[in-house]
């Protein structure tokens, strides 16, 4: 695919997302890379147009140097803002108590220890989807309780095989003292998102570091 029709299908897809103001958003391609640029009015929109960039046939990666600019009425002060996060973080049945956040002109910051990334990644999503929220600096530590299974690693590659979005023989896994290293190739970033899901899914993981490349 050429840049140019690429540059096409990303913009029709950024456009056809209902969710997204797309008018001030513009997109440029190298090869597969997309970058975004522009204005958006929250930050949830922000993380909400790389995700649909991402979805988009023939993307390698997304570089999402969008600034995020709040609309007056959105604007709220940092104990307000701290006390929505909260509010919110409180409210969903998946974040523990351990969880908590700081904020700094609309920048929250969330701290504390989870069990697993599924818990981590909830906190963020939900403290993304707050007006007057500008950005998200993830810092919650995971704390694995429970024994690890005896073989990371041959759990995790035995995930790939039952799931039917991963070609698992394409998908190399290594692991060290609770740290998995994905290294090879995926055909699309929905594949891509599937491998991480299943690193992280297994017990005893406490990161996760990503090589994989997308190859449409």
């Amino acid at each position: 695919m050429s840049d140019n029709d690429l540059e096409r299908w990303v913009t029709e897809e950024l456009h056809f997302d209902p969710t997204l103001h797309s008018d001030a958003i513009a997109v440029s391609t190298s090869e597969g890379d997309v970058t975004l640029r522009g204005t958006v009015g929250s930050f949830r929109e922000k993380r909400d147009a790389e995700k649909t960039a991402r979805r988009v046939a023939g993307v390698k990666k997304v570089a999402n140097e969008l600034k995020v600019r709040l609309l007056t009425e959105h604007g709220r002060g940092d104990a307000d803002l701290r006390g929505a996060v909260l509010r919110a973080l409180d409210l969903d049945s998946l974040i523990p108590d351990t969880i908590d956040a700081r904020v700094d002109d609309g920048w929250v910051t969330l701290t504390g220890t989870a069990a697993w990334q599924y818990q981590r990644d909830e906190a963020g999503y939900l403290a993304g989807n707050i007006a007057g929220v500008i950005g998200i600096d993830n810092q919650i530590d995971l704390a694995p309780t429970g024994a690890p299974p005896d073989d990371i690693q041959q759990a995790i590659r035995d995930a790939f095989k039952r799931n039917a979005n991963v070609e698992a023989e394409d998908v190399s896994v290594d692991t060290h003292d609770g740290t998995v290293v994905l290294t090879g190739s995926v055909s699309s970033w929905a594949e891509h998102d599937q491998a991480l899901a299943a690193a992280w899914a297994a017990p005893g993981v406490k990161g996760v570091d990503d090589y994989l490349e997308v190859e449409n």
